[in-house]
């Protein structure tokens, strides 16, 4: 039996990467939510409006073509941006798209219609109370700020990003107030969730986690 399994938490928190290998591990397929919101932000940014303006952003979703493939890459209107919306910038201002009820409602339906056949590792902010609040398994990733701030200062400096320690763990902090506390769908725990601080955690032990808890479900 194929289930859905819905990861949430806060930015930094390892979500895309764990949900990644728990979903090559099962045989199932991994839909990076906060990408396809970073494509959003990524295609206002080109396109050079005020990204602080929700009727502007939501105009410029007709034209958004969006694929997430198999091998990680991220597509939008036939372009590789897998790498372009890693960057400070666009992980900054899809904070402030994502805010936006026209961007999420957008998305949000999007991400319903992939998941109806089951067999999903779909990771973001709102899976478990708003996209899949059915899901079989539900996660919820936390980590201290200091262990978060250091994974993505560590990830950009590796992705080639000149980058500042402190300014990240700021935007880490106003980005977490943010999530938690805009009017759509703002970033809680789902009260069928387990929650897994990875502060202290390896990545490989998260994952052997999560598909031991993933396996108890199907075999219930």
């Amino acid at each position: 039996m194929k289930i859905n399994i819905g990861i949430d938490g806060p930015v930094a928190s390892g979500k895309s990467t764990i949900a990644k290998q728990v979903a090559s591990v099962l045989g199932y397929t991994h839909i990076d939510t906060g990408a396809m919101y970073r494509c959003v932000a990524h295609h206002a940014m080109l396109a050079q409006i005020d990204i602080n303006n929700e009727e502007q952003v939501a105009q410029l979703l007709p034209s958004l073509f969006i694929q997430l493939h198999p091998d990680g890459s991220v597509w939008c209107n036939g372009n590789d941006v897998s790498s372009e919306i890693r960057s400070h910038q666009v992980s900054n201002a899809a904070s402030v798209v994502a805010a936006f009820s026209s961007v999420r409602k957008n998305l949000v339906l999007q991400q319903q219609r992939i998941a109806l056949s089951k067999g999903y590792v779909m990771d973001g902010r709102d899976i478990n109370t708003v996209v899949l609040p059915d899901s079989e398994l539900q996660i919820y990733l936390t980590a201290s700020i200091e262990s978060r701030a250091v994974r993505r200062f560590l990830d950009l400096q590796k992705r080639g990003h000149e980058v500042d320690y402190d300014t990240i763990e700021k935007d880490i902090q106003s980005r977490d107030f943010n999530d938690m506390n805009r009017e759509e769908s703002p970033l809680t725990i789902s009260k069928k969730a387990k929650v897994i601080d990875t502060s202290h955690m390896s990545i490989e032990e998260v994952v052997e986690t999560i598909v031991s808890l993933a396996k108890e479900v199907m075999h219930d």
